[in-house]
């Protein structure tokens, strides 16, 4: 796969090339990197809001040009760092996927989601406008889960929150994966998270996908100069 820049007044040059990976069902994988090498442009990409200049997306051997739009971004679900609310109430906007598929609306399951988040005490009727910038993005990610997709994929979703919040997004992100077999990919800076979040790391860098491995394979024993650069892991460990 490979995503050109759109540079105005100048030729577009690669950001990102060469990059070819898989995901298996249930998997979780961390997306890490130096600012720059196009992590969240190529969630965007696999999430069809960006459009790829080569290369093939697939999904159970299907591409995603054979795919319909609107069903893929159901099964492939892209959560933004910057949460964006609907017009309307907290609960207009949990309605959403249910609104946009024709699916029943769970009324049970988003609850519960919102406590395990830690929003239980919100009242569904206030407007989402209104929300912090914490409380919006936990909101989004409730969101998203009840479209029940097959891949989440989560671009520095606990970036606003803090250590207790993000914590707990994590925990419920994990039942989720545990329960529903949902597979995900990852971005984040926090290195420590990373580990915590992932079977399988995917490092970018010098503008392609530079290494690819378990986890805890990649931050005892990295393969590349580049990964240890980022890690600053002159003896090539890194501990929790």
């Amino acid at each position: 796969m490979k995503y050109k820049g759109n540079a105005e007044g100048a030729a577009a040059e690669l950001l990102f090339s060469g990059i070819t990976a898989s995901v298996r069902q249930g998997e979780r994988i961390a997306l890490i990197g130096t600012s720059g090498q196009g992590k969240s442009t190529l969630l965007r990409v696999l999430a069809r809001l960006d459009l790829h200049d080569g290369g093939r997306i697939a999904l159970h051997q299907r591409s995603s040009e054979e795919s319909d739009a609107r069903e893929w971004r159901k099964r492939v679900c892209y959560v933004a760092q910057q949460a964006v609310m609907l017009p309307g109430s907290i609960e207009d906007n949990l309605r959403t996927a249910s609104r946009l598929h024709g699916q029943p609306y769970d009324d049970e399951l988003a609850g519960r989601l919102m406590g395990c988040l830690g929003l239980e005490h919100l009242d569904i009727s206030k407007r989402a406008a209104d929300l912090s910038g914490g409380e919006k993005q936990r909101v989004s990610l409730v969101r998203s889960m009840l479209l029940g997709s097959e891949l989440l994929l989560l671009d520095e979703i606990t970036a606003s929150l803090d250590k207790n919040s993000a914590r707990k997004v994590e925990e419920t992100l994990d039942e989720w994966h545990q329960t529903r077999g949902t597979a995900s990919i990852w971005v984040t800076h926090d290195l420590e998270q990373a580990q915590r979040v992932s079977d399988r790391t995917w490092f970018m860098a010098n503008g392609t996908l530079a290494e690819d491995a378990p986890t805890d394979a990649f931050f005892e024993q990295p393969t590349t100069e580049a990964a240890r650069s980022f890690l600053q892991l002159p003896n090539s460990t890194v501990s929790l």
